[in-house]
């Protein structure tokens, strides 16, 4: 356990493995499901911070959003399982590489008739739509049953970065993060609150780019944004300056209260994260990286 979760464990992190559905109406939680980049990556070297890819529930004004599909995506869905009422959620996603939607066709509750999933994407880099892309992952030879078996109410909505929605006392923006990969980052506004959740920036932000992404992460008071990595990796002092470095300028840009990095390397293991944690703390004191199972408390008004 890092020094900041035991320094600050009760105001900040809950380490807990149930869903924040639970007697949470009218808070602000986030909890983290997959925290890994390009591919999971099941072994003893990572199980501290886990191995699935990448998946945030956030639970906020009465609302259930899910951020990216990836296998983390599989272990919410048993636990959402739980539930004895029919489920409604929001699952957003922020590009549609394999490591964002490849848990989906494993999610259980959308094969439940009684649920009710919104799923929101943008055109991908060759124009697919969210829904096309879930679609292909999912025929032969990929997958051995078509996404129509599916038997809750699955309702599609494209997104155009830039733009807004509500949903119910929720505000949303969105903004294009990473325009390489056609990626899309999200703010989530109730009341005096808001979480960015940025997880596919560039290695290199352009000053166009960044006009578009401050904006998103302006004050808020807590940014989720990814590590970024030039392969091959390596454990060099320079490598691990190079994973945190854009989050943190970002952040300090953005005069965010609290920073999350996520999106860990597959070849990033406990140990070195440890050190990432420490080394990053010099020039970022409220950071954290995400694990599997964390849960964070943004607000209660």
């Amino acid at each position: 356990m890092s020094n900041f979760e035991r320094s600050d464990s009760q105001s900040y992190v809950k380490d807990q493995l149930t869903s924040p559905l639970q007697n949470l109406t009218g808070e602000f939680w986030v909890k983290f499901w997959g925290v890994r980049g390009l591919t999971p990556t099941p072994n003893s070297h990572t199980c501290r911070y886990g191995s699935n890819t990448a998946c945030v529930e956030i639970y906020v004004g009465g609302q259930h959003l899910i951020f990216d599909g990836g296998t983390g995506l599989r272990v919410l869905g048993k636990t959402l399982q739980k539930q004895e009422d029919p489920i409604q959620a929001h699952l957003f996603f922020t590009n549609s590489q394999s490591n964002r939607i490849q848990g989906f066709p494993f999610f259980a509750p959308a094969f439940v008739t009684d649920n009710c999933f919104h799923v929101y994407g943008t055109a991908a880099s060759n124009g697919a739509s969210i829904k096309q892309c879930l679609c292909d992952q999912m025929l032969q030879p990929h997958f051995p049953y078509p996404l129509q078996v599916m038997q809750s109410e699955l309702l599609f909505h494209h997104l155009t970065p830039g733009n807004a929605l509500e949903i119910g006392e929720v505000k949303i923006t969105t903004a294009l993060i990473n325009k390489h990969q056609r990626s899309i980052g999200y703010r989530m506004t109730w009341g005096d609150y808001s979480v960015a959740y940025t997880t596919d920036l560039h290695k290199t932000i352009e000053i166009q780019d960044q006009d578009q992404i401050l904006p998103l992460i302006q004050d808020v008071d807590l940014l989720i944004a990814n590590a970024t990595y030039t392969p091959p990796a390596g454990n060099s002092h320079e490598y691990a300056e190079l994973l945190w470095k854009t989050p943190v300028n970002l952040a300090q840009m953005g005069n965010v209260k609290r920073l999350v990095i996520s999106q860990h390397h597959p070849d990033d293991d406990d140990d070195f994260l440890d050190h990432i944690q420490n080394h990053v703390k010099s020039a970022f004191p409220n950071v954290l990286l995400a694990s599997e199972g964390m849960m964070i408390c943004v607000g209660d008004r």
